[in-house]
């Protein structure tokens, strides 16, 4: 296994498998690691040094792409389409206030109909089978069906959708090809929709970005929209079905906190947070526009930092017994979905879909287990979950 106090490879097969001892280890080191890959770059794994490197914009950019490693983006073109993640002040505050509204707690609580009766309909789907899997089957079928239905396009697009995503995210950095095809094919698709929408309104959050404006009554350009639609559909599938996924996976693992839940099911929206901080999925990059540092540690100009929010979130000097899953876990002040002026916009969307995904699942399936633990198989990188969890029902 790779020395990760002098080198760390996100892609690794055993750090994908199991990330947790080799944080725990290195943060008894130092709360930032560097390493030749890719070109260069460090890997923030402590919480006071993330929190700390999400608010330093003014050094640690954005601008120049937020992925693992180096990619075939030119950021610098003016016609790319650039989302709010993709934005420092003073171009963020704006579009994200317009964008902030369609993915509100109210707005949100309108999908959980949809929500469910689809995870119901997974589930109908599987019918007697006592073997199947709880990722391909479940939890990757639900994110990329309910963005569907908010961005009003057929579900028949479900399987290109997460083709894209799987480019882009998962692919995308070691063929960094693939993920530039997929990318323009994803910003085409979304063109066309938004003229599309112009000609023809609809119900949906296409609609609302292309005739929205904001308080000064500017509208977003169109190749913003397209950007913020890609952050929507990359950013909301791949996380929301891996934290799913994880959940599922260790919950499969745990009978007594499964009849610990189904005994006091207020004990739901702690849970959902106790798991979105012990397994969140995403790491995020950035680019050091200028000397820096981070917790004391020297960052030259150029050199990418990415900033490990899982590895923030069992950070044991904030949280007591990082690596035990405690569902009744009072303070939880978890930086699963960022921190800063970039925080996950989606979180409320991402939530809510991780808390009725799983109590539908324990409503119809309240007893199943691993089929095979080394069976499980986990994709890493920027956005770590599984991706086959064979279960046994019953």
């Amino acid at each position: 296994m790779t020395d990760w106090s002098t080198d760390f490879d996100l892609f690794e097969d055993g750090f994908v498998r199991d990330p947790y001892p080799v944080w725990a280890d290195l943060r008894e080191q130092c709360p930032v690691i560097t390493s030749e890959r890719f070109g260069g770059s460090h890997l923030v794994i402590g919480y006071d040094a993330v929190v700390e490197a999400a608010s330093k914009t003014g050094v640690l950019t954005s601008t120049l792409g937020t992925a693992a490693a180096p990619t075939l983006d030119d950021f610098t073109d003016p016609n790319r389409p650039r989302s709010i993640i993709n934005s420092d002040p003073p171009n963020h505050a704006g579009p994200r206030r317009m964008i902030l509204p369609s993915l509100s707690p109210a707005v949100t609580a309108a999908y959980v109909p949809i929500t469910r009766t689809l995870c119901e309909s997974l589930i109908a789907k599987m019918g007697d089978r006592t073997h199947v899997d709880a990722a391909v089957d479940y939890a990757q079928q639900i994110p990329v069906r309910v963005i569907g239905r908010i961005l009003g396009v057929p579900e028949e697009r479900v399987d290109q959708f997460i083709g894209w995503v799987r480019d882009v995210l998962e692919r995308g950095v070691l063929f960094p090809e693939q993920r530039a095809i997929a990318f323009a094919e994803l910003s085409a698709y979304f063109a066309d929709e938004i003229a599309d929408r112009r000609a023809r309104p609809r119900e949906d959050l296409i609609t609302q970005l292309v005739h929205g404006t904001s308080e000064d009554g500017t509208q977003l350009a169109d190749k913003d929209i397209v950007g913020n639609l890609g952050l929507l559909l990359l950013a909301g599938i791949d996380t929301t079905w891996s934290a799913i996924g994880s959940s599922l996976w260790h919950l499969a693992q745990r009978p007594d906190q499964r009849k610990q839940l189904r005994d006091d099911p207020d004990l739901w929206p702690m849970a959902v947070e106790e798991l979105l901080r012990a397994y969140s999925p995403v790491t995020m990059g950035r680019i050091a526009t200028a000397e820096t540092e981070v917790a004391g540690c020297p960052v030259p100009h150029g050199r990418r930092v990415l900033l490990s929010f899982p590895a923030a979130n069992r950070d044991a000097s904030v949280f007591e017994q990082p690596d035990e899953v405690i569902l009744d876990r009072e303070h939880n002040r978890h930086v699963a979905f960022g921190s800063g002026i970039h925080r996950c916009a989606g979180s409320n969307l991402a939530r809510m879909e991780l808390r009725v995904a799983l109590q539908v699942w324990h409503e119809q399936i309240p007893e199943y287990r691993l089929a095979d633990p080394a069976a499980v198989t986990w994709a890493g990188g920027q956005v770590r979950g599984p991706r086959t969890i064979p279960v046994v029902r019953g």
